[in-house]
């Protein structure tokens, strides 16, 4: 029998950097509010608000735990509903299982025209069953919805618990964020995070890695051990900048990190293979094919010898700032083809021509974790 109603304070909340109170319950943040008030897009404000990586953690010897939510789900028109999101229920250490919930708000958005249709709805409740005896739960909650935390409840007491492991502050892409991942356990940074056992705050942001200068103060004033920065694919298919402006853009983001965290372990990293803007400009496109949506590049890649940005311009750009910096002993580079590269592509191709799938998400965080955190590894320790 549920007895225990369980208080929902910060310190049951890793990954989320605040919880703001909403008429539904309270929501976690993966931006602080001075930075989400100097934001202007809306789709970093979706995206920060999704709690990738963010997951409850306690202890127990409970072996019920219910928690309600109320999730706020986007959808496309015209184009298939995203598959639901997932809670991770994972006992001292081993994922032992999965649910989703039911209601919320679903916002329906016309990818032609950029209108909007909200339908609310209630909350929803996942129910796990933990096994006999004291053990450390975490729930890990989903990487694409916006979840309101509204109650907590168990048949026997909870205690938060602190982070075991060193802090990992992560700041990437859509697929950092977790696109086409199975669970939230399964994005390539929590497979590398788990692996390694570090503490992860992932500030993956869905098609908005764009070198913000409120993200840098963000990441400089939060406590880290390592801290790692996987930056160009945003930049490119969003065409937002071109050689002249990514250049010290990229050197001023290092050095407002480097202004909180000075010989902090920081590991740069340049994108995946992408075949579609390896070679070819931004900006990026989409459209459907046989129901599911694909994406494209549309750029001259005539226009790179004047400053335009590719997958492998970047690459070349990203290694060039990480050498020039050779007075920073604790900064260095991994090119990202390390984690998928073009063999890869070739075993296993981006299903939508720019995310990864499930099987390539693990294989890339197990590779993280090896090249990173491995022995000799940059962020090792």
């Amino acid at each position: 029998m549920i007895v225990f109603a369980v208080d929902l304070t910060p310190d049951l909340v890793r990954g989320a950097l605040e919880l703001e109170p909403t008429p539904a319950g309270l929501r976690p943040h993966r931006l602080p509010a001075w930075a989400r008030a100097q934001n202007v897009e809306p789709q970093l404000a979706m995206a920060e608000s999704q709690p990738s990586g963010v997951r409850l953690a306690f202890r127990t010897g409970a072996t019920t735990v219910e928690l309600d939510t109320h999730r706020t789900v986007h959808s496309y028109r015209g184009l298939p509903p995203r598959p639901e999101g997932v809670y991770d229920l994972v006992v001292d250490g081993e994922v032992l299982a999965a649910a989703s919930t039911t209601g919320g708000t679903v916002v329906e958005m016309d990818p032609m025209t950029g209108e909007t249709v909200t339908t609310a709805g209630p909350p929803g409740t996942v129910r796990f069953a933990l096994p006999d005896g004291e053990h450390d739960v975490e729930i890990w909650l989903p990487t694409h919805e916006t979840t309101d935390l509204v109650a907590l409840r168990a048949d026997g007491p909870v205690h938060p618990t602190s982070g075991r492991g060193r802090r990992w502050v992560h700041h990437g892409s859509s697929i950092s964020h977790g696109s086409n991942a199975a669970s939230p356990t399964g994005i390539w940074a929590a497979v590398a995070a788990r692996a390694a056992g570090v503490e992860l705050t992932n500030l993956g942001f869905g098609g908005s890695a764009m070198i913000d200068p409120f993200v840098a103060r963000t990441i400089r004033d939060l406590p880290a051990d390592v801290i790692s920065l996987k930056l160009g694919i945003n930049v490119v298919n969003g065409d937002v900048m071109r050689r002249r402006a990514f250049i010290p853009a990229v050197h001023g983001f290092l050095d407002t990190i480097r202004e909180g965290h000075p010989t902090t372990p920081l590991l740069l990293v340049s994108p995946i293979f992408c075949p579609i803007q390896e070679d070819t400009p931004g900006p990026g496109s989409m459209f459907v094919v046989d129901g599911r949506l694909h994406f494209g590049a549309t750029g001259d890649p005539a226009d790179v010898p004047a400053g335009r940005l590719t997958l492998r311009v970047i690459r070349e750009l990203l290694a060039a700032i990480v050498a020039q910096r050779a007075d920073d002993p604790h900064l260095t580079y991994l090119d990202g083809r390390q984690l998928h590269g073009e063999a890869d592509e070739a075993e296993r191709p981006l299903p939508d021509a720019l995310h990864p799938d499930p099987a390539t998400h693990r294989v890339m965080g197990e590779r993280f974790a090896a090249l990173a955190f491995g022995e000799g590894g940059p962020l090792g320790g």
